[in-house]
């Protein structure tokens, strides 16, 4: 077997995290792109880093910007990747609409420049653009990869650019060029403005004692809410295959982000109405009502099927807050 060598941007994030696990347990040889930064923001990997002056280290971090399409290119020269992951991305969508020139930067013309990084430097890799349940925006569910792409917000739009200039890169180079179109997946690594993990960080905060409140937005929006463990998974997958393609990975059931809330509050004997109250700031200015997945393709043709549904995530992730906020108090 010839050696296996990964470059994954947006290395420092949930996503990222659990694939460089997934990797690393697998042999890969794994690097890292991450962005120069006064603090330390590596918290995620902190556990598997390893220093630069070990030898035969198998995961290496590499400063750089997807922007940068010079930066690009001397890393792919440089590193020689078999497969390449592109995870990095501006990804909260309520930012999006307040960072929409940056967000389209990153995460179309940043996918663009990888791609064409790739092609320019003539690597043999093959490539994993991650791709979002967001571009359906509002086509009813459930969405597979045959239904209409209709974003409703900055990040969306810049999706699309990235997904169709990964399919064009596929179908006009040769690239095995892949696109992941993941439904909101989630755990406790994952970051804490996104409405999950604010609620399952809240229901522990109140559970041991506090008093606050928890403020939320639209409590009516239905999401396809997966493990983000699991799904690192189907990412993989769908490198091994002999052909590239584009896949939904998604449980294939919904669940409001009352719903949601509801069953986090009651996994610690808490109603979710005396804690909750609704903040119209959290409102976007176009909304996504239902995101709901359906992943036959990826099952058949990869193998690939969720294991975790949304209620057992909810308490997963309130169980992990649970013990972060004990801990900090100790």
């Amino acid at each position: 077997m010839s050696k296996k060598i990964a470059f994954i941007t947006g290395i420092t994030g949930q996503d990222g995290s659990y694939l460089t696990e997934l990797l690393l347990e697998k042999g890969y040889e794994v690097h890292g792109l991450i962005r120069r930064s006064s603090s330390f923001n590596t918290g995620r990997i902190d556990h598997i880093y390893q220093d630069p002056h070990t030898p035969h280290q198998k995961l290496k971090l590499h400063y750089g910007d997807l922007t940068d399409g010079v930066n690009m290119t001397n890393l792919i020269h440089e590193i020689q990747p078999t497969e390449v992951y592109n995870l990095g991305a501006q990804s909260h969508v309520q930012v999006s609409f307040s960072l929409p020139q940056y967000t389209a930067q990153v995460d179309a013309v940043g996918a663009v420049s990888l791609l064409e990084s790739i092609r320019a430097s003539g690597a043999k890799c093959r490539y994993y653009q991650a791709s979002t349940s967001e571009l359906y925006g509002s086509t009813p569910p459930p969405q597979n990869e045959k239904s209409i792409f209709q974003p409703r917000s900055p990040y969306a739009a810049a999706k699309l650019m990235a997904y169709w200039c990964t399919v064009n890169y596929r179908d006009g180079y040769g690239i095995h060029a892949t696109n992941g179109i993941l439904f909101n997946h989630e755990s406790p690594r994952r970051g804490e403005t996104f409405v999950t993990r604010k609620i399952t960080r809240a229901v522990a905060r109140i559970a041991l004692g506090s008093k606050e409140k928890l403020f939320l937005g639209n409590l009516d929006a239905i999401r396809d809410w997966g493990y983000a463990k699991e799904y690192v998974e189907s990412m993989w997958l769908m490198l091994q295959q002999d052909k590239p393609g584009d896949y939904v990975v998604a449980t294939g059931v919904g669940a409001s982000v009352k719903d949601f809330a509801e069953a986090s509050f009651a996994h610690v004997g808490l109603n979710w109405k005396d804690h909750v109250e609704l903040d119209k700031r959290y409102i976007r200015p176009t909304e996504v009502d239902a995101l709901i997945g359906d992943p036959s393709k990826a099952e058949k043709e990869i193998g690939w099927k969720a294991k975790t549904q949304w209620k057992a995530l909810a308490e997963l992730m309130v169980e992990a807050d649970l013990e972060k906020v004990k801990s900090n108090s100790n």
